[in-house]
């Protein structure tokens, strides 16, 4: 192995990112070096791509991008245990304090100094990631690489719905990007009636119904929501909902459709300021939760278990690129127009 890799980088304040020569990581006792496989182009990536205001107010220049990726470890810090050498692994991109009462009562994904890999700290859109050992997470043999390397947001996916009990509920999911999709399959596998997901793209709606062929699809620029209602059968509205679009017109539908006493989930962040209209909330006595991230780990169980007993979200994959042509593949991640999109960086 040479001591110089082939990186991704926000070089410079401005859009883009830049193929660089970078120097391998060096790992401390505590952490281990993984060769990456693959990586998943994620919606924060757009973000830092586009160096929108959150991304100019966030992330350093120059910083190595990426956080979803599953790879290989090649070196182990001196003080690592219970992982080997050759050992096929994705891992939890948010690295936590272990000395925050969070953190110290086992809620590490609400540790509030909490820090970004690709965001905060150099990131995994290379051919080689330093992460620590406790972040590691280990592939089962039956799970290939390029599942892997979008373990990260199918996290996200399964901590928004599994928020909340979804056994024989009637679930609306609001966005049918990649998450929301992916959520959709994951509220089906976990036993929900009917599962309805809402957008105004007819591509992602069209990927939604082949992703999940159970779920109806409702592109709500053209149906009224309400029908859905009334063909499902559904006397009051949706049990549970989950918010994968930010927008808040999304949002407010939801809370129209919910039933008296219907739970919330939400992931999606809307941009800026959104003005609420709170008495609706009140008066149908509606539980909202923020999500972020994934439950350190329980998430990770979670999702591997199922998985490995009949989940599958391979066809939210759309497009791989070998990262050579990474321009090719952010174009068509922001398009509109992909579901997952992977580079492969062997």
């Amino acid at each position: 192995m040479t001591n110089m890799m082939k990186a991704l980088e926000k070089s410079k304040p401005q859009e883009g990112l830049w193929m660089v020569q970078a120097p391998v990581p060096e790992i401390s006792q505590d952490e281990v070096l993984i060769r990456v496989n693959k990586t998943g182009i994620c919606g924060t990536d757009i973000h830092i791509w586009n160096w929108d205001d959150w991304a100019s107010a966030t992330v350093p220049v120059p910083m190595i991008t990426g956080h979803e990726f599953a790879g290989e470890i090649v070196e182990l810090g001196k003080d690592v245990e219970g992982l080997h050498i050759g050992q096929r692994c994705s891992g939890e991109g948010h690295l936590v304090e272990l000395d925050s009462r969070q953190s110290r009562s086992g809620k590490f994904h609400l540790d509030p100094g909490t820090r970004g890999v690709g965001v905060n700290v150099q990131g995994a859109f290379a051919q080689y990631l330093c992460l620590p050992a406790f972040n590691v997470v280990p592939l089962p043999d039956d799970i290939p690489d390029a599942i892997g390397a979008i373990l990260d947001p199918l996290g996200n996916a399964v901590h928004t719905a599994l928020s909340f009990d979804l056994l024989g509920e009637d679930v609306l999911i609001t966005g049918a990007g990649p998450i929301g999709i992916m959520a959709a399959a994951v509220a089906r596998h976990a036993g929900a009636r009917n599962v309805v997901i809402t957008d105004i793209n007819a591509d992602r709606l069209r990927l939604a119904g082949h992703v999940v062929p159970t779920v109806r699809t409702v592109d709500v620029s053209t149906e009224d929501l309400t029908d859905v209602i009334h063909e499902l059968g559904l006397k009051e509205g949706f049990d549970v909902g989950l918010e994968m679009s930010g927008s808040q017109a999304a949002l407010d539908q939801m809370v129209e459709a919910m039933v008296m006493g219907g739970k919330i989930a939400l992931l999606g962040i809307p941009p800026g300021k959104s003005p609420v209209d709170w008495s609706h909330i009140v008066f149908k006595a509606i539980t909202i939760k923020g999500v972020y991230g994934r439950e350190m780990f329980e998430t990770w169980y979670k999702m591997i278990a199922m998985l490995q007993n009949g989940l599958d979200v391979s066809r939210v994959i759309t497009h791989e690129f070998a990262v050579d042509d990474f321009q090719d593949g952010f174009a068509v991640m922001k398009s509109g127009q992909s579901g997952k999109v992977v580079l492969n960086w062997r």
